[in-house]
């Protein structure tokens, strides 16, 4: 659980330092999101989760973590 929630908080960090590094690009990509239809987001969002759960697997597993 404790991993979970570092995670979570690493996503609002990740997430906070692009808005404040970058809002114009920030803004044209909701703007985009916003014109996608919801079955193409969906499928991004699936991929994306994949690909991460993935990476999170090698990251542990090259760690000698469990």
């Amino acid at each position: 659980m404790r991993d979970l929630l570092t995670a979570l908080a690493l996503v609002l960090v990740i997430e906070g330092v692009l808005w404040a590094l970058f809002p114009d690009m920030m803004k044209r990509a909701a703007a985009l999101a916003l014109t996608l239809d919801s079955q193409r987001l969906r499928t991004v969002g699936l991929v994306t989760a994949v690909v991460g759960v993935l990476l999170v697997w090698v990251v542990r597993r090259a760690a000698g973590g469990s």
